[in-house]
């Protein structure tokens, strides 16, 4: 089968033949319908040697969808030929957090070596994916698979770090999103629908801030140093109550806590290397600061319900799986608007 491997450290990814897998016991083979392409994939590929934390070569994609193809012995619970979609942070399944389907914070993945796929295991952007046990398996219940795949990921991100901001978002509340591209143009999307607050968007772009606008932005600042100023001026010079920074570097970071408000929320989504002060006087009174990953498997069937009532919906630009590389060269360069989706099989 084809794939997509990073093979080599500092190397672009290519497209090469490998085996198809076949799955062992408890494990699904899915014939892989639709892969997501994200900006973690490039963090990675950046990484120098020194601690280079996964074998090569990585078949990339930890967003994937297809239909069931084959089931390992014992498997149960999952049909041949049933579209499903992939939860993407693998656990060991018997810890605290993975009994109550938190996955994301399993407390012996890094003991036992267990991975998400694209992130160390075998990943979705191939003719065909395993998957090590079919609780990681969520239906797709008349999704598009192509418009959905991106939700494992830049849906459930989001939606993970808006929910626990839920209780700060009643009416006269302002939520920030710094980053409106894969992950923050969905956050603009889960705002609106499930809070009351006005939603002040940030990007370096007018293109993104225009997507920004078309998904449901009140307002759509540049992100530049005068953002915060802006910022406060929108809330009467209070500040937002909670705000989300889907880019993560130094620069939006800084930004993002002079926007916050009095006991205002800031969640760092993005993996850009900022990080923000904490103390007495760094920060407004009692704002909390947050770096969350992923989400639950309870939150991606939470996301999907919203996708499939009309609630959220992702841009998307699609390839062939010859021109995944090509993917990868226009999101690095910041020209994929929306998420950038792989058709494996066509």
């Amino acid at each position: 089968m084809k794939a997509l491997q990073y093979r080599e450290i500092g190397a672009a990814p290519e497209v090469v033949e490998v085996p198809t897998p076949e799955p062992r016991p408890g494990e699904v083979l899915l014939k892989v319908t639709a892969a997501g392409v994200c900006h973690s994939d490039i963090a990675v590929m950046s990484w120098p040697a020194e601690g280079f934390p996964y074998k090569l070569p990585l078949t990339l994609g930890h967003e994937g969808a297809g239909t069931v193809a084959a089931l390992g012995d014992g498997v149960a619970g999952v049909e041949i030929g049933e579209p499903v979609a992939v939860y993407g942070p693998w656990g060991c399944g018997r810890c605290i957090k993975c009994a109550a389907g938190a996955e994301n914070y399993c407390e012996r993945a890094a003991e036992l070596g267990i991975n998400p796929p694209g992130l160390g295991a075998p990943g979705a952007i191939a003719e065909y994916l395993v998957v090590d046990d079919a609780r990681h398996l969520v239906p797709l219940g008349g999704l598009d698979p192509v418009q959905t795949v991106p939700l494992t990921d830049a849906g459930l991100t989001p939606y993970h770090a808006v929910k626990r901001s839920l209780p700060k978002l009643g009416p006269g509340s302002t939520a920030v999103v710094i980053g409106t591209g894969g992950l923050g143009h969905v956050a603009v999307q889960l705002l609106r629908a499930l809070t009351a607050a006005k939603v002040v968007a940030l990007d370096v772009t007018e293109e993104k801030l225009d997507l920004a606008r078309k998904v449901g932005a009140h307002e759509a600042v540049l992100s530049d140093a005068e953002a915060a100023g802006r910022v406060r001026e929108l809330t009467g010079g209070i500040g937002a109550q909670a705000v989300f920074d889907f880019v993560g570097a130094g620069p939006t970071v800084a930004t993002a806590g002079a926007c916050a408000a009095v006991e205002a929320d800031v969640t760092i989504v993005g993996i850009g290397g900022g990080t923000l002060p904490v103390g007495f006087g760094a920060l407004p009174f009692e704002v909390s600061v947050k770096a969350p990953y992923w989400g639950t498997r309870e939150e991606l069937i939470e996301v999907f319900d919203l996708a499939r009532d009309g609630f959220i919906d992702v841009h998307v630009e699609t390839f062939s799986l010859d021109e995944a590389p090509e993917a990868y060269e226009r999101l690095h360069a910041g020209r994929i608007n929306g998420r950038a989706v792989i058709l494996p099989n066509g």
